[in-house]
């Protein structure tokens, strides 16, 4: 199993939510969350004064899954999280040693 943690941008959220749902991947937790990258923020102006924001709200996603649909979802999260610009966000995959289910104890794949 296959946790698939996505840090993508908040307006994205809505696409990428539809197109995993759209096949088939319905059960995710979803944060708000803020951070940066190598870009360090952003620089805005607010009422003529130029001020540097550090942290951007992102949105992140989080999916366990079984190891042969964790590529198909991580396609489906790169594609449609993408801007083609700078910030659009970053996926981390950790591997999972096991899921209980609480209320019925399942185990594995299929406490998924």
């Amino acid at each position: 199993m296959k946790k698939i943690e996505a840090i993508i941008r908040t307006m994205k959220f809505e696409d990428v939510k539809h197109a995993l749902e759209t096949a088939g991947f319905d059960s995710m937790t979803v944060t708000e969350v803020k951070g940066r990258g190598r870009q360090k923020g952003i620089t805005q102006q607010w009422r003529g004064a130029e001020y540097v924001v550090d942290m951007i709200p992102k949105t992140k996603i989080e999916i366990v899954a079984a190891d042969v649909d964790a590529e198909k979802i991580i396609d489906i999260i790169a594609t449609s999280a993408a801007t083609g610009q700078i910030g659009d966000g970053k996926i981390f995959v950790t591997t999972i040693d096991d899921v209980i289910r609480v209320r019925t104890k399942e185990r594995g794949d299929t406490a998924i």
